[in-house]
């Protein structure tokens, strides 16, 4: 039984040059497959195209709104503001009411927000600040992804960080952020 034992060789360690090249197959095999997911979840590059229309399409809507603020400033026809009930964001109270902010998310890039808010102002509004709050805004919103914002902690954070840009820049001047619409297209 012994002499068995003896006359069996012993087993062969696998070689290096065989554990470099499986490696190498590995390596190429996770880089081939990160390439491939990575093109599959990247937003695409918009074309020169739908970058022209899409700025074209701004325009309109820049140049409708000048319009709209013309005819209202002319007083042709009565504002929709000025019918029915008294609103509750004015200026008497200290309350001012930004325009409305829509722009893209970060990720993915063709979700869109909408937000409306009003600011609470310690004493008499102040509408060059809120103005450089909304661009702040504004600004701020364009860098958040979808996934940040989802569901009640999403939205809760969302608010916490606007509240304390607001607080930031307003220096303590606006005591209160107030939401008035939310919407995620």
């Amino acid at each position: 039984m012994e002499e068995l034992d003896a006359a069996a060789p012993a087993p062969k360690k696998p070689s290096m040059i065989l554990t470099i090249a499986a490696i190498g197959v590995v390596t190429l095999l996770g880089a081939g497959g990160g390439w491939m997911l990575g093109g599959m979840l990247a937003p695409k590059p918009i074309t020169v195209e739908e970058a022209k229309a899409l700025e074209e399409v701004r325009k309109t809507a820049a140049e409708k709104k000048a319009a709209t603020d013309a005819a209202e400033a002319s007083g042709g026809h009565e504002s929709k503001k000025d019918e029915g009930l008294p609103r509750a964001a004015t200026e008497a109270n200290g309350v001012l009411q930004l325009e409305p902010i829509t722009t893209n998310l970060a990720y993915p890039t063709e979700n869109w927000i909408r937000l409306e808010l009003a600011l609470l102002f310690n004493g008499p509004p102040d509408a060059p600040m809120a103005e450089q709050i909304h661009q702040d805004i504004s600004a701020y919103l364009r860098t958040v992804s979808l996934q940040q914002i989802q569901g009640p902690r999403g939205f809760q954070y969302l608010k916490d960080d606007i509240e304390e840009r607001v607080d930031l820049r307003s220096e303590g001047r606006v005591t209160n952020v107030i939401f008035r619409t939310f919407v995620i297209q």
